[in-house]
């Protein structure tokens, strides 16, 4: 371990985990932050505060205010004060939230809709994130209480592309909710603590503040370390379908005169797995629609259960078995 002696442990990890994300980066480029002043985006701003320099990348921090809590503004201006002291450039970006999936989701969607346009002002190669270990746990227990399947359950990605040569970094998804407050505890840096993260009305909230606990103690220790292995398992498994997918979607779609179909022999000759994975693939990229897995099923036993059923609605589409074909049409 490199702790220099007077390093504190958890400081110490923390930049760790923040070289290893930004070795990857252009000497030079610029790099967002995205800072809400918790203790997890405090103690990653630290780090890139002081990791950053060592490869001539400059660190900006933005903190998105999104109006929803009293106070809001003050908390974003001392967030980006915070920030300014530890060495980084900091912005406070005003959103306003549009309500639609809930406000976790319609709070989220606003912030990265911010972050994102800094990035594209600033030609920043990456955002950085402060999601920890914790939260990978409580994503993928979050997944498998909704039965969302594999692709829910691989939480939340490392490293994950936005366009314009832009990508989101979670350097501090091996890190614990804890060694990030004894970061900034041992730096003298006092976090903000956001009321909504202990506000029982939210699902997450429920997860981390009784569902994994629970777990841990009728389970043992290390509950949470097991979600986050399963999620990187999955995204491993994830990733081989994808490049299976890649090398035989070519010979197994034909476009149609209103749509694009799956040949039938080729379907039935893959597991079910990549079958469906096909099937959601070819929906996904032509109609731009995620089925669920009762649909998915459905359009599958057109394939393995065929008994001259009629088409199947689904959303944006319509698919029927016709001539030894699936034809997906729009609706």
């Amino acid at each position: 371990m490199d702790v220099r002696p007077g390093l504190d442990p958890a400081v110490a990890e923390v930049r760790r985990a923040v070289r290893r994300a930004l070795a990857g980066l252009p000497e030079g480029s610029t790099v967002i932050v995205a800072l809400s002043g918790g203790p997890d985006s405090l103690a990653l701003a630290a780090a890139t505060a002081f990791e950053a320099p060592k490869r001539e990348i400059i660190g900006v921090a933005v903190t998105v205010d999104h109006g929803l809590q009293d106070g809001s503004a003050e908390v974003a201006a001392t967030a980006a004060a915070k920030a300014e002291a530890l060495g980084l450039a900091a912005r406070v970006i005003r959103v306003d939230v549009h309500w639609g999936g809930g406000p976790e989701a319609a709070a989220r969607d606003a912030r990265y809709e911010a972050l994102d346009a800094v990035a594209r002002e600033l030609g920043a190669v990456a955002i950085l994130v402060g999601h920890t270990l914790d939260d990978q746990a409580e994503t993928v227990l979050l997944g498998l209480a909704r039965g969302s399947g594999a692709t829910s359950l691989q939480g939340m990605a490392p490293v994950a592309e936005r366009g314009d040569g832009c990508r989101i970094l979670r350097p501090l998804l091996e890190v614990r909710r804890e060694t990030t407050r004894a970061a900034c505890a041992a730096q003298g840096l006092e976090p903000w603590l956001d009321p909504h993260n202990t506000d029982p009305r939210f699902t997450r909230v429920r997860v981390r503040e009784t569902a994994l606990p629970t777990l841990e103690r009728e389970l043992g220790p290390g509950v949470a370390e097991a979600l986050a292995r399963t999620a990187a398992q999955l995204r491993e498994d994830a990733e081989a379908f994808d490049e299976m997918i890649d090398e035989i979607i070519e010979d197994v779609v034909e476009h149609a005169e209103a749509g694009i179909s799956l040949s039938v022999g080729a379907l039935a000759a893959n597991p079910a797995a990549l079958r469906h994975r096909l099937i959601r693939h070819v929906v996904a990229a032509e109609f731009g629609q995620s089925l669920t897995r009762s649909q998915t099923l459905d359009v599958a036993r057109l394939v393995t259960d065929w008994r001259g059923q009629g088409p199947i609605d689904l959303p944006g589409c319509r698919a029927a078995r016709i001539n030894g074909r699936i034809e997906f049409t729009a609706r």
